[in-house]
């Protein structure tokens, strides 16, 4: 099992590299099905592979020039402050059992795992989606503040609850709404993510223990799949490999629910 699980983080990081996104919705999965480790805690584990592993997706794209510091600081600035305000302050304060329906005890465990396969099942039909026709743009382009600051604060609530790095949010909306390019969208889309998860997993240092020996390798593995996802980026189209990765995701995001509620 544990084999499967660094061959799934090394996919974790091909779909960073390739689209800015959609890897980190597998990791929770990885964490808790594959190596069992508790649900609230593979969040702060999520949270330092996918940081880490979109952090250098994030360089190579500086390095060509595909990062809009504008746009990323717009988003930074409500999505780092609600991920830290999360990890710090709620995350911690939440009961593990929260409530009883018909004797059956509903835990954070349960519904972190319901409410991330969810997540999934949404990112995936956005994966799946034909994508619109998107018109290149310049490096100049308008960016809206204030659209900027409630989608950051919309990502920063995803980032802090659930580990995941929001990429199928932030991508649409930097092309859409601030009109970058898709290279553009997918390098800021990395270095947002970066920030968000980065920050997120320093707010879980004073009050969770991580296995290190576990942590490290996952990470190494991932950051290695983003390089070879920026590959695969100049060779393959990179619509038809997020349609199929949206496809995997659809299917785990249903089989997350049906083990949660009729399996578990």
């Amino acid at each position: 099992m544990e084999i499967a699980g660094y061959l799934a983080a090394l996919l974790i990081g091909v779909s960073l590299g390739l689209i800015g996104g959609g890897g980190s919705i597998l990791t929770i999965p990885v964490l808790v099905y594959l190596f069992h480790i508790q649900p609230t805690l593979a969040t702060g584990y999520s949270l330092f592979i996918v940081g880490c592993s979109s952090l250098a997706g994030a360089y190579k794209n500086y390095r060509r020039g595909n990062i809009n510091f504008k746009a990323a600081f717009y988003f930074g600035i409500t999505s780092i402050l609600t991920v830290v305000l999360i990890r710090k302050f709620l995350v911690p304060v939440i009961p593990e059992e929260l409530f009883t329906v018909n004797r059956y005890m509903v835990n954070k465990s349960f519904v972190t795992m319901v409410l991330f396969a969810c997540v999934m099942i949404i990112a995936s039909l956005n994966m799946i989606r034909k994508p619109a026709v998107i018109t290149e743009q310049g490096k100049d382009s308008p960016i809206r503040l204030t659209k900027a600051l409630v989608r950051g604060i919309e990502v920063g609530i995803l980032t802090g609850l659930l580990g995941a790095g929001g990429g199928f949010i932030i991508v649409p909306v930097l092309i859409f709404s601030f009109h970058l390019s898709m290279k553009e969208a997918i390098g800021t889309s990395l270095l947002i993510i970066a920030m968000n998860s980065l920050f997120g997993f320093a707010g879980d240092l004073s009050h969770h223990h991580f296995n290190w020996d576990l942590l490290i390798p996952l990470t190494l593995i991932a950051v290695t799949g983003t390089f070879i996802g920026r590959k695969l980026g100049e060779s393959v189209p990179g619509f038809r490999l997020k349609k199929w990765f949206g496809w995997f995701i659809l299917v785990m995001g249903v089989y997350i629910i049906i083990h949660e509620i009729f399996i578990k």
